[in-house]
């Protein structure tokens, strides 16, 4: 007999195979396509171990690679809100929420409560973990779009000043991945990438 609690976990992995139909703003690089919130995510896990000697204080990497494969589940509901969309911003953050009681609602109270919990932790950038998630969250997506020639900072006209405020906020995260970020944001200017404001 199956348990409810394993009927509840089935229902939140089922419910989670949506994530690969939300699609964001940046290319994919072998392809002409854009990436899914799943091939996201994966990402971020990905360079949370690969990268986690760069965050200035100690990050427990189980936790961040729990929190990056979470952080976008909302978006099941909410769906994807561009990073320069100022618009969809407004009522992101409500439509997000409702979406997380509801999804994470699916699950054992238990795992419910842990979930959310580090959903809001990466939301609320509280922790070193949650920091270095979100400078993840912002150098993947920066690192595509530069790699793939500015595709979607052409196709939306964003200026560098956007992109700029939209990278801060994470200083004293890593220094390393600060000056990668910088560095990345400068040259797109010069080579014609961002526009220059």
């Amino acid at each position: 007999m199956i348990s409810e609690r394993l009927k509840k976990q089935i229902g939140f992995m089922l419910e989670l195979d949506k994530l690969k139909n939300i699609y964001r703003q940046t290319y994919v690089l072998n392809e002409d396509r854009k990436e899914n919130d799943a091939e996201h995510s994966w990402h971020l896990a990905v360079l949370a171990f690969t990268l986690a000697e760069y965050a200035n204080g100690p990050v427990d990497v189980l936790r961040t690679i729990k929190m990056v494969l979470l952080h976008d589940v909302v978006e099941i509901d909410a769906g994807d809100t561009y990073l320069y969309d100022e618009v969809g911003t407004i009522s992101k953050a409500e439509r997000e929420e409702k979406a997380a009681q509801r999804i994470f609602g699916l699950l054992p109270d238990d795992q419910r409560e842990e979930f959310y919990g580090l959903w809001r932790e990466f939301e609320d950038k509280i922790s070193n973990e949650a920091k270095f998630a979100g400078i993840l969250d912002r150098m993947q997506p920066l690192l595509l779009n530069y790699s793939k020639g500015g595709i979607s900072w052409k196709e939306h006209g964003i200026h560098s000043s956007q992109v700029k405020q939209r990278n801060s906020g994470f200083s004293g995260t890593s220094e390393e991945l600060d000056e990668l970020i910088q560095a990345v944001i400068n040259d797109a200017v010069k080579t014609g990438l961002l526009i220059s404001d």
